[in-house]
């Protein structure tokens, strides 16, 4: 089925698939706007209706990031709007931080906002946040802290998650603005320490590491949300690649660039022939695991990054077909949402924690997110 689907979409020019997927965005995101109150945003579906979340939901920036994407895209005025009025829903997360997450929410909704409108009433708040997320930095560990201590992970003492390489962007690009050194001596610190402890020789990564916070000592190593601890979980490896990557474009360290293009080696060597990964790369059900595509997304958009800045010619060329073989199979009629279905998403087939069968084979608003972003990068806007 993907030689017959990928057939006719090599047909189409990448251009014309470009177009033709932010055409159907923006009619989906228009109308998802409709359902949603002055203090929500949406999340997923569940029996094919959409899901609304808070805005402390650490999803909460990827929808609009999304409208900042159409809008940078198409430069529709009325898309502007809808992505400054869903952004100013996240301004009380500036405030105040409840998770590691901040980075994923504020980054993607203010940050996008101010680089691409360059309104400066949009730096002061991203700034703030930037201060929040290093609160949670403990200097004896090396990282910021993930995950809350709850009575249900009572189990953890300092977790760690490779999903928070992500939010090192907030701070290096708030240590920009502002010229507080501590920001980016927390993103760097992290970077460093993650790359010492999360990774196996094969350059696959756990999804968590359990720290002692009085000693710095390791707990435990884990895939909390894979089929097992020694499984390479697909969405972390996609954070692990996007992460090191986007390191590297703000720091300048080789160390992060060699740990991008070793991961994207190893992803090279493992994903199916229409470029989206199983939800675990060692499910024991593939080849009819589920797949999915937000991991797809995420790698995508790396992919296209890592190939500008690797010296390696012939890795760059793979990354490049790989990327668009990715955005292919993400833009045909398998993954990509007619309009008004989907509950106004633009992907479907995603997998939010396979192990708990929370969001399994649904849309995700992140994988909308960095599905166009991939398709931004590939077209030169990013």
């Amino acid at each position: 089925m993907f030689a017959a689907v990928l057939a006719v979409s090599c047909q189409e020019s990448m251009k014309q698939l470009t177009d033709r997927v932010f055409e159907v965005a923006e009619y989906q995101f228009t109308e998802m706007d409709k359902t949603l109150t002055d203090t929500n945003v949406p999340k997923s579906t569940r029996f094919g209706v959409l899901v609304p979340s808070e805005t402390k939901s650490w999803t909460s920036g990827f929808y609009p990031g999304s409208l900042w994407y159409v809008y940078m895209y198409t430069g529709n005025e009325n898309t502007k709007v809808l992505a400054e009025k869903n952004t100013e829903k996240l301004y009380i997360e500036t405030q105040r931080v409840r998770s590691h997450d901040i980075g994923f929410m504020v980054n993607c909704s203010y940050g996008n906002a101010l680089r691409i409108t360059g309104d400066e009433k949009y730096r002061e708040p991203y700034i703030n946040a930037a201060k929040l997320l290093t609160t949670r930095f403990n200097p004896t560990v090396g990282l910021t802290q993930s995950w809350n201590i709850t009575p249900s992970r009572k189990q953890w003492k300092f977790p760690v998650i490779i999903d928070n390489m992500m939010n090192l962007e907030l701070l290096t690009q708030a240590h920009k603005m502002s010229g507080i050194d501590s920001l980016l001596t927390v993103a760097v610190t992290h970077a460093n320490t993650t790359m010492k402890n999360h990774f196996r020789p094969d350059y696959t990564t756990w999804h968590v590491v359990d720290y002692d916070p009085e000693t710095g000592d390791i707990r435990m190593k884990v895939t909390h949300q894979g089929y097992s601890d020694d499984s390479a979980w697909s969405r972390g490896q996609a954070w692990a690649v996007y992460g090191y990557t986007m390191m590297f474009r703000e720091v300048g360290d080789e160390a992060y660039l060699a740990l991008a293009e070793n991961i994207a080696r190893m992803l090279l060597d493992r994903l199916p022939e229409d470029g989206i990964p199983y939800w675990d790369f060692d499910s024991p059900d593939i080849p009819d695991a589920q797949r999915d595509a937000s991991a797809g997304a995420i790698m995508a958009s790396s992919f296209i990054e890592l190939a500008g800045y690797t010296q390696d010619k012939a890795l760059s060329k793979v990354l490049m077909e790989m990327a668009e073989t990715q955005i292919r199979t993400l833009a045909s009629p398998e993954y990509l949402a007619e309009k008004g279905r989907n509950g106004f998403f633009l992907l479907k087939h995603s997998v939010g924690s396979y192990p708990s069968d929370t969001e399994v084979n649904v849309p995700l608003t992140y994988a909308d997110y960095y599905f166009l972003e991939a398709l931004l990068r590939y077209n030169g806007k990013l």
